[in-house]
């Protein structure tokens, strides 16, 4: 369980920050603006979801359940799994949440049409606001996968394939709120040559 009494500790005045497991790191570390950007990504879809209203409350509930997920990611990163003993099991993502999200991508996409040409951000603010989550959180998977790529760095297999498939998730509902792909606007390539 979570307790915040004091919001300031002033342990990070001097530019480091704790991990989960208590190690201090430079808040400029490769995991910290990776699971920063994590954080990053839910404020956006909580903006997203701010912009959607009463208008879509099935892909509220999806967006509500991404944003607990992204809770969930932010934790299995800020425990790094290096083999060590912990007093606590820490918070890892699930291949079940993997699954899950998937399973949403394919409900909300069985009712678009099939795309001809690639989506330009546009359309409603909620769809607008999806597609900015949705490329906030493409720069999480790439800090992710850049983390993952350096020495003593896991990142697990379960939150590498969470990530990938919320920007997927992302762009679908972008289409799904914007009259379900009828509001969507199409790059035309050349077009203002």
């Amino acid at each position: 369980m979570v307790v915040l009494n004091r919001i300031y500790t002033k342990t990070g005045d001097a530019g480091t920050t704790a991990l989960g497991n208590g190690e201090r790191v430079p808040k400029t570390s490769p995991r910290i603006a990776a699971y920063g950007t994590v954080d990053e990504t839910n404020a956006t879809i909580g903006m997203a979801r701010f912009h959607l209203g009463a208008a879509y409350p099935e892909v509220d509930t999806m967006l509500l359940r991404i944003q607990n997920d992204l809770f969930d990611l932010g934790a299995d990163l800020c425990v790094p799994d290096r083999g060590e003993k912990l007093e606590y099991e820490p918070l890892r993502m699930a291949d079940a949440q993997v699954a899950r999200l998937e399973a949403e991508i394919d409900l909300l996409n069985a009712e678009l049409t099939p795309l001809r040409s690639f989506v330009l951000p546009g359309g409603t603010p909620a769809a607008i606001a999806l597609h900015v989550s949705r490329t906030v959180s493409r720069r999480a998977e790439r800090l992710m996968v850049e983390l993952a790529a350096l020495p003593n760095e896991p990142v697990s297999g379960a939150a590498l394939k969470y990530v990938n498939r919320l920007s997927d998730f992302l762009f679908v509902a972008s289409r799904y709120v914007n009259d379900k792909g009828n509001g969507d606007v199409l790059w035309v390539p050349g077009k203002n040559r």
